[in-house]
């Protein structure tokens, strides 16, 4: 492990840290903008944002809409049972604590040297009632009990790529079995044009859930550069209207498709099935630079 010291906000000093780990070099880059701070990337690449003072702030585009899907599964500040399959720096399972005590989180990462160097540098609040499991995603899932969560956020790469067993119509239907009636399933999507990935998931989870909806910056969506968008899908209503204010007003502003603008987006995709799966698309450099 590589530390340095750095001075940051208020005459205050913070570290970065690196450290190999089994997907590449972990890197935590302090935040010139904030005291405790910290983007962890991979191999360079920009994965997850954490505010050790402020765990409910959410950095990145992505995070924030999955924020969003977080705050509307269930009243305000009521507690929740969550599955995070992709463990990160842990980003949405502190913004979940934070935002909703006395919850009950559960975090699938197969990166077992990465979980290690991000509680050591990052560590969780230890009133915090979250258990990181080792071990693949889908193999995570199966073991969680039926109908145990409200919220299940999947935000799962390798590579910078989603590995193909997470992206099937068997792999969609072990979430739903997973979630209680009402709860939530919201997956990030990383594609770029012609966005055939995205299009295609629309049509696996379809065949597993009735409700979807998706949020994106408009031009990914538009299919003019690589990006995210973010899945959600339920057996009941989505609250589709407060999710289109809150993307229209967010720092990086996106945009919702829903009902028949998400059919007609979607076209005539073929739904995916563990025998035809392949991993997302992998970003061109350029994303990174």
């Amino acid at each position: 492990m590589a530390k340095g010291k750095q001075k940051q906000g208020r005459g205050r000093a913070v570290e970065a840290a690196s450290e190999q780990v089994e997907g590449g070099v972990a890197e935590l880059r302090p935040d010139r903008d904030r005291p405790r701070g910290f983007t962890l990337l991979i191999d360079g690449a920009p994965q997850s944002h954490v505010d050790l003072d402020d765990p409910a702030y959410l950095d990145f585009a992505y995070q924030r809409r999955l924020g969003h899907i977080a705050d509307l599964v269930a009243p305000p500040g009521k507690p929740v049972q969550a599955l995070h399959l992709g463990g990160g720096a842990f980003t949405l399972a502190r913004y979940v604590a934070a935002t909703r005590p006395r919850s009950t989180q559960q975090i699938v990462e197969i990166d077992a040297p990465l979980v290690r160097f991000v509680r050591r540098e990052l560590p969780l609040d230890a009133g915090w009632r979250i258990r990181v499991r080792g071990g693949d995603a889908r193999e995570g899932l199966a073991k969680v009990p039926d109908g145990w969560a409200d919220l299940i956020i999947a935000d799962v790469f390798a590579g910078a790529r989603t590995p193909a067993h997470l992206t099937s119509v068997e792999f969609a239907g072990e979430v739903r079995r997973a979630l209680r009636p009402g709860g939530f399933y919201a997956a990030n999507l990383a594609d770029g044009p012609p966005l055939a990935y995205v299009k295609a998931q629309i049509a696996t989870v379809r065949t597993v859930f009735p409700e979807l909806c998706l949020t994106a910056d408009p031009a990914v969506l538009r299919g003019r550069r690589f990006g995210n968008a973010v899945l959600l899908a339920s057996d009941r209503e989505l609250p589709v209207a407060e999710l289109t204010r809150r993307a229209a007003t967010d720092p990086n502003q996106g945009r919702v498709e829903h009902g028949r603008a998400l059919d007609d987006f979607t076209g005539g995709a073929a739904p995916v099935t563990d025998a035809s799966a392949r991993p997302s698309p992998a970003p061109p450099p350029s994303v990174f630079e």
